[in-house]
């Protein structure tokens, strides 16, 4: 007995569960409409951040600017650096017309023969 109403209850389960059921329309036809576009948008399709828009992001970004205020100060110092071997190399020469002019020899040029 058990087991006929075991099978009545599993062969109903089955009949209802393979029974042919109507397709339910997942996008009814009153259903809202998004009024902008939800499509993906590829980095090289038309619709994609243009370069300029790109360049402006990653200039206003604060890693940018910290690199843009460490390129000035190397470039500062390398200015410094320059006129200072620059107003050496004037003393050097100054020294260098005062001792031909003195008649003295030219002791920074060692002789070679």
């Amino acid at each position: 007995m058990k087991n006929l109403f075991f099978i009545i209850l599993v062969s109903s389960g089955l009949a209802f569960s393979c029974s042919k059921k109507e397709p339910q329309d997942l996008y009814p036809a009153d259903s809202p409409k998004a009024n902008y576009d939800t499509v993906a948008v590829d980095s090289f399709s038309a619709g994609a951040t243009s370069v300029d828009v790109a360049q402006q992001i990653r200039i206003s970004s604060q890693k940018y600017q910290d690199s843009l205020k460490e390129v000035l100060k190397v470039q500062e110092q390398e200015k410094k650096i320059k006129e200072e071997l620059e107003k050496e190399n004037k003393k050097k020469e100054e020294e260098e017309k005062k001792q031909k002019n003195a008649g003295l020899p030219i002791t920074s040029e060692p002789k070679t023969e």
